[in-house]
């Protein structure tokens, strides 16, 4: 993968995380440096497992992930997507925060419906869930568990590093759930 110092063996490492348990419920590992790719590969092992967990209703992401096709594609899949169009501002006025946003085109697209939806106030307030749960679980794996690098080589052992880091947080979660 490129870096600050050319190319590295690295990976890049992916969760899906559960809004009400904060539970892993997939995760997975590319070396392709760009997210856009990897909603299809997490909607995949989702519906493998649809049968346990159930479906998901909705997909929360940042804007690494949007794309017109992986909005599609959860479209396809009855998943109601979140993600983000644009890097958001911080700071923005209370006006333009609460300003309500022009009624969404009838004949709107999956693309333009899902930029309207998250102007809304409740699509805002599902967004806004990204920041406490996936961002939440990624902080606390690197600052608490302290996993900053994969120690193995290779993309399946690699693989492997990330399940054993998943099921620690998942063995956390549960424990702190059932206290």
């Amino acid at each position: 993968m490129p870096s600050a110092e050319g190319f590295v063996q690295a990976y890049n490492a992916q969760a899906a995380v559960d809004i009400g348990s904060h539970l892993i419920v997939e995760n997975h590992i590319t070396q392709q440096t760009n997210d856009k790719q990897q909603i299809e590969p997490a909607l995949e092992r989702l519906n493998e497992i649809a049968d346990r967990l159930g479906k998901p209703e909705g997909l929360l992401a940042d804007a690494g992930y949007f794309s017109e096709d992986n909005v599609n594609r959860c479209e396809a899949e009855e998943i109601t997507p979140y993600i983000s169009d644009s890097r958001q501002r911080h700071n923005i006025s209370l006006e333009e925060r609460f300003k309500p946003p022009l009624p969404c085109p009838e004949d709107a697209d999956a693309l333009t419906a899902m930029v309207h939806r998250l102007q809304t106030a409740e699509g805002k307030a599902v967004y806004a869930m990204r920041k406490s749960t996936v961002e939440t679980v990624f902080g606390i794996i690197k600052e608490v568990l302290g996993f900053r690098r994969f120690h193995l080589r290779g993309l399946d052992a690699a693989q492997g590093e990330w399940n054993l880091v998943c099921l620690a947080w998942n063995l956390k979660r549960m424990y702190a759930l059932a206290s």
